[in-house]
């Protein structure tokens, strides 16, 4: 862990004024090391530790902040009871319970319904014949994946998808080696702020590894903690190497507070 970062963390432990504290953070290649397939990814198991001890403490609020549909979310995350989950990029929110998910009902329009239906159906073209391309569809989107496919294939696919939804979609999210066209608009900054004024916290501490968690960093305040997780340009003010150091930080934080 940086000395930046780790001073950081120990100014924030040991001032009380700086509650509520919400601890937010990205799940794959933040907490969880990225997978070529997406069902495989899991919590480092340190990290699990540390999050339930993070959720123990007065004053913490703890939540997941991910591109994820709500459902693949819930069932890798690892999280305890009271956790806040946000998926598809904040179109998505629930909250964890010991019976299962307090979820927000996500309802489209008849419109949107048929526009997600055409988004599907014309992002599945843009797949056939191309390896390792695949469509998944959320609940309100639908993501072109390109993760497993070689740079001459994924970039035109990633550029069709783009296209697709400069012209049928509400928002275009563009990350590592997915493209995102949702029928709502939605972002993982607005979402964070929302939780962030809904629980009244003084100071957000944000992880995210991918381009789309800029959007958070850029909704945070100048004295909350952000941190990028692994290279790549960013507006966050620390960094570490990857989901490893993070769980590492966590953990310390855990011990001081």
């Amino acid at each position: 862990m940086a000395d930046d970062l780790a001073a950081a963390l120990d100014a924030l432990a040991a001032d009380p004024t700086r509650r509520p504290l919400l601890v937010a953070l990205d799940f794959d290649g933040t907490l969880a090391p990225l997978q070529d397939d997406p069902a495989a990814s899991r919590i480092l198991p340190e990290g699990v530790d540390a999050l339930d001890r993070l959720a123990g403490t007065s004053g913490v609020a703890l939540a997941l902040v991910s591109g994820r549909a709500m459902h693949d979310l819930h069932t890798l995350a690892q999280v305890p009871a009271g956790t806040y989950l946000i998926g598809s990029h904040g179109a998505e929110r629930a909250r964890v319970t010991t019976f299962g998910l307090d979820r927000d009902v996500v309802r489209l329009t008849d419109e949107q319904a048929d526009r997600l239906a055409t988004l599907g159906a014309e992002a599945a073209r843009i797949t056939r014949g191309r390896d390792g391309v695949w469509v998944e569809t959320k609940p309100t989107a639908v993501v072109v994946h390109t993760r497993l496919a070689e740079d001459a294939v994924a970039r035109p696919a990633e550029e069709e998808a783009i296209v697709l939804g400069e012209r049928l979609g509400s928002g275009v999210l563009h990350g590592k080696d997915v493209v995102e066209i949702s029928v709502l608009r939605a972002s993982k900054g607005e979402a964070l702020t929302a939780l962030r004024d809904e629980l009244g916290a003084a100071v957000v501490l944000y992880a995210g590894d991918d381009v789309t968690d800029e959007h958070a960093f850029e909704a945070l305040r100048a004295d909350d903690l952000t941190v990028k997780v692994g290279q790549g340009t960013t507006t966050a003010r620390y960094r570490v190497d990857g989901p490893e150091e993070l769980v590492a930080a966590l953990t310390e934080l855990a011990d001081r507070l």
